[in-house]
């Protein structure tokens, strides 16, 4: 999202992040193949594994970065994986990496004809290895909501969407998330909302303009029908600050039930200067811009549109976009999750948020459906990069 959707681009906050607990998982949509006929010819043989030079990743122990590489094979859940979608979710998003060995991969898969299971699972098996990352973290999830906006204010739709202000400073590139060090590039949430808009450029319900800020982009309906992209502009360089902690040691929520719809339902059930107070807690505050809507997923940091369930929200500082990876998590800790996700996807966005080598924020879909699963994923992951093959060897 740019934003979270998205991010350091995209201000990606995640309503995941914004969540104590997480959800289990449903195994990754079936992606409807072509019915086969009842002979089918033989599979064409893949492009041999790729043996371009490719710096290695700096490691104070190579004997032990050895012992991490593994086949995609014995990846926890390889079997169960739907590798046809998961190929073409990479034929659509693979033109964002710089490696060398993965663009020749990228313009080998894009040049294989229609997808089959077996097919497109043998492409990942001839070309890729799997190398773990250490430890283990946290997976959240975020979406893309649809929410109702208005073009004038009324008691219920009192909250502006603000359009950048012309006195932000300009972020520092360099710095992929600015308010990780240095002064804070404007004022805080609660200065900015005491103050009125110089111009609104819709008006929404205060609790979906929250939740819009942490998924980073959405679309609204307008009252006269209309469907308006909100596009992630700019943050006001303030760190983000989940409420899900907070509430839970008010005695506001249930320990067990922090989840994003619990939040949402509780400030709705509040509205007006007691949850205003909960929401400042968080003091980063993001700005929009609206266009038209295409129909289309939200674009991520690396200004390419987000494949649902298989794109991933990133550290910077620990990988760059276009990396593939191996997701394997379990345990969540919120009511109603699934119980794992294991899939493959692939690094295209980042979030304020989002913060250290195993920590990822998987992006689900646009509206209502998506929302309520992202907001009860928080599980244990373990996160492993795919490499193409003899890479760094």
């Amino acid at each position: 999202m740019q934003g979270r959707v998205l991010g350091a681009a995209l201000t990606s906050l995640t309503l995941s992040a914004l969540v104590l607990g997480g959800c289990a998982t449903k195994p990754p949509a079936q992606v409807r193949s072509e019915t086969r006929p009842a002979a089918r010819p033989p599979l064409p043989p893949l492009a041999p594994p790729l043996t371009y030079e490719r710096p290695s990743r700096p490691t104070a122990e190579p004997e032990a970065a050895n012992a991490r590489r593994l086949p995609v094979t014995a990846l926890p859940g390889w079997e169960a994986e739907d590798h046809a979608a998961a190929l073409a979710a990479f034929r659509e998003t693979c033109g964002v990496a710089r490696d060398p060995d993965m663009a020749q991969l990228c313009r080998a898969a894009r040049a294989i004809g229609t997808l089959h299971r077996d097919l497109s699972r043998r492409f990942f098996e001839a070309n890729f290895r799997a190398e773990r990352e250490p430890g283990e973290g946290v997976l959240t999830a975020y979406f893309s909501p649809e929410y109702p906006a208005r073009r004038r204010p009324s008691e219920v739709f009192s909250a502006p969407l603000r359009a950048r202000p012309g006195d932000l400073r300009p972020a520092d590139p360099t710095r992929p998330d600015p308010s990780a060090s240095g002064p804070p590039a404007y004022f805080d949430r609660s200065t900015i909302e005491a103050s009125p808009p110089d111009k609104a450029l819709a008006w929404m319900r205060p609790e979906d303009l929250f939740f819009l800020q942490i998924q980073g982009s959405g679309v609204l309906t307008l009252d006269n029908g209309r469907r308006m992209k909100a596009v992630y502009a700019a943050n006001n360089g303030w760190p983000f600050v989940g409420i899900a902690n907070p509430m839970r040691d008010r005695g506001l929520l249930a320990r067990d039930n922090t989840s994003a719809e619990a939040i949402r339902g509780w400030l709705a059930d509040h509205r007006g200067p007691e949850a205003q107070a909960i929401m400042q807690l968080n003091p980063r505050y993001a700005f929009f811009s609206l266009a038209p809507d295409d129909g289309r997923q939200p674009v991520g940091s690396a200004n390419i549109p987000l494949a649902a369930g298989r794109s991933l929200a990133v550290d910077p500082g620990y990988h760059q976009m276009g990396e593939l990876y191996w997701v394997d998590a379990n345990a969540p800790i919120l009511n109603g999750a699934f119980p794992a996700y294991r899939r493959v996807a692939m690094a295209l966005d980042t979030g304020g948020a989002i913060k250290g080598d195993v920590r990822a924020d998987l992006y689900l879909g646009v509206g209502s459906a998506a929302g309520l699963e992202a907001g009860r994923v928080r599980h244990t992951l373990r996160l492993y990069r795919l490499v193409p093959k003899d890479a760094g060897l």
